[in-house]
């Protein structure tokens, strides 16, 4: 299958012409002056870490004050953020991109200290006498609540002044140098059978996955973790430095372990956790079996690291970028007017770039821009599994959208709450392509939705075992390349059990995942389960009751902020702290599986 046409590349000069224009300078110099200026707010209204004082009207007025100044400065900064990592992500070579990134966070770093003084001074407040006063804490009740229970797991001020500084030169360093090496990584691979020997990037080496030869799949393979094994060693010291110094700065904050840090920066408890993960558990022999029927279906023993995603099915269906987005907008339409003209406006503004290129990250993200535009990375194939990507990406967009006309300090929505809407949207894609199948692409789109279950089951709980084992383990020292790929073999093992080959494994997986060098967001995996296990009981929630969820889910996400997850997963009757709901959402999963065994049992059509 082949696209119709070239596949688009987003568009960003309608904020600025470009990264050496007058008007991005202007607007950079804007930023930084307005920094300077809230800097001087926060000295004159002497906003950091004080005693605790009873709430009198100047300190409302000055609370007022502050958020309104603050969220200001934090809106502007967060689109040029945006802006430039437009041209990084899709360029890492890209020189003045990557200086003026650098410049940027200079001004970031400030912030990030007018932020942590922020927080300090609202854990001296009366928080709750100010939200009873204030018309504008009251609409920022969550964040400060928030901000309050953060205050109490702050080190001095001088001690977070400091490690705001050092993070450009630290945690987000050996995150940026991650994000460069590996896009600049190419790979030396025989393609074909005339032994033509081609140097392709490494995004388009793992896109091999998808190839219906298992040849190729394997060549690609071996080729890929032998150019991850010759980057190894740096990418190693990238991840015991950002590792290090989470564990360091845990500590420091009175934290017991990184993972009580990240459980509350996603607003969720240890409770809700285990009994996600008990479910889960309890689905890993469902989904081995799933593996063993994939591998009946492709005549093989077993399945490989490399068979993950060898297609099974197929389509006579085109699903060139095109057909992708027409089916995107009919499927879109169903639900709601507006979640159709979200999606037309993003495809007709460009605010996509699903081109795959060299020096282009791999994978797919989405971010905010700026009021209620958002931009759209994909590396786009033309198969389903790309047009149930592109869903997803403009899930997130639509979530953005529900957000726009709230503060960023309203909108700081946790990871396990982002995947909601982009969960839903790749469902409803997905049940009408399935509605719409014949026999064999019905095998293709579900095995596809049940790959996907799979990999946030069973690989993420792989990714988190591994993850939780880095963190003890670097307590007490550096863990060098052999170890790292030893704890991610043993945790592979240890959740896809007998339904892959234990000997064709991928022990560098720790090297490939960017999340993981990310200060900011350790354990960037339970996330994603928790998301795609509420996003389907929201679905279930939406069979069940088409007309009133239709009247809740755009609020739902506009609060997705401003509320813990169990707060507004009881506006649905859902209790997220007991296993009983995370079973009723893999039990959906569970009969995928059923119905893939089933359309499979007589062999698969070509």
């Amino acid at each position: 299958m082949t696209t119709t046409t070239a596949l688009p590349r987003w568009d960003m000069t309608v904020v600025y012409p470009g990264l050496d224009s007058p008007e991005f300078a202007a607007a950079l110099a804007a930023a930084a002056a307005d920094i300077d200026a809230l800097t001087e707010l926060f000295d004159t209204a002497g906003i950091a870490q004080r005693e605790p004082a009873p709430l009198d009207d100047a300190t409302a007025a000055t609370a007022e004050w502050v958020l309104e100044r603050y969220n200001a400065v934090l809106q502007a900064v967060e689109t040029l953020g945006a802006y430039v990592y437009a041209f990084v992500s899709t360029d890492s070579r890209d020189d003045l991109a990557q200086a003026k990134q650098s410049e940027l966070e200079q001004h970031e770093v400030r912030l990030a200290q007018l932020g942590a003084r922020f927080v300090a001074w609202v854990g001296s407040l009366d928080v709750e006498a100010l939200i009873a006063r204030s018309p504008l804490a009251a609409a920022h009740s969550f964040p400060l609540r928030q901000a309050k229970l953060a205050a109490a797991h702050q080190m001095s001020p001088a001690e977070e002044a400091l490690a705001a500084e050092l993070d450009p030169v630290a945690g987000s360093a050996w995150g940026k140098l991650h994000g460069n090496l590996t896009s600049q990584i190419t790979v030396r691979l025989e393609l074909g059978t005339d032994g033509e020997v081609r140097e392709l990037p490494m995004s388009a080496v793992r896109n091999l996955a998808f190839d219906p030869d298992r040849a190729v799949r394997r060549r690609a393979y071996e080729a890929e973790l032998a150019a991850w094994e010759t980057a190894a060693l740096p990418l190693a010291a990238a991840l015991n430095g950002v590792k290090g110094q989470v564990n360091t700065l845990s500590a420091r904050r009175g934290w017991e372990t990184p993972l009580d840090a990240a459980l509350f920066d996603n607003h969720i408890d240890r409770q809700t956790l285990e009994a996600m993960l008990s479910a889960a558990r309890e689905a890993f022999p469902d989904l081995r079996r799933y593996l063993r029927a994939k591998a009946r279906a492709l005549g093989l023993p077993a399945l490989a690291w490399y068979d993950l995603f060898a297609p099974v099915g197929a389509s006579a269906r085109s699903w060139d970028f095109d057909t992708g987005t027409a089916f995107i907008l009919d499927q879109f339409d169903v639900f709601s007017d507006r979640m159709r003209d979200f999606a037309d406006r993003a495809f007709r503004e460009r605010w996509i770039d699903a081109e795959p290129r060299p020096g282009k990250r791999d994978g797919a993200f989405c971010m905010w821009l700026r009021g209620d535009e958002s931009r759209i990375l994909a590396n786009y194939q033309p198969a389903y599994d790309g047009v149930s990507t592109l869903a997803h990406e403009l899930g997130h967009g639509y979530h953005n959208l529900n957000e726009a006309e709230l503060t960023p300090l309203q909108r700081q929505t946790p990871m396990t709450l982002a995947e909601t809407a982009s969960t839903f949207c790749e469902t409803i894609v997905r049940q009408a392509a399935l509605a719409q199948a014949d026999r064999a692409e019905q095998i293709l789109i579900l095995e596809a939705a049940v790959q996907d279950a799979a990999q946030i089951v069973l690989d993420i709980t792989s990714r988190f075992l591994f993850e939780q084992r880095v963190f003890e383990a670097r307590r007490r020292r550096e863990l060098s390349v052999e170890e790292l790929n030893g704890l991610m073999l043993d945790a592979q093992r240890e959740t896809y059990g007998d339904g892959l080959d234990g000997d064709l494994l991928h022990p560098y997986m720790w090297a490939v995942k960017g999340h993981y060098y990310r200060a900011g967001l350790s354990f960037y995996n339970f996330p994603y389960m928790f998301g795609l296990l509420f996003g389907l009981g929201l679905y279930a929630r939406f069979e069940q009751d088409p007309t009133g969820f239709r009247r809740s889910y755009d609020d739902l996400l506009a609060s997705t902020g401003q509320a813990d997850a169990a707060t507004l997963a009881a506006r649905f009757g859902i209790d997220i702290r007991t296993p009983d709901f995370w079973r009723s959402s893999l039990d959906v999963i569970r009969a995928d599986i059923a119905r893939f065994e089933k359309l499979t049992a007589g062999g698969v059509p070509a």
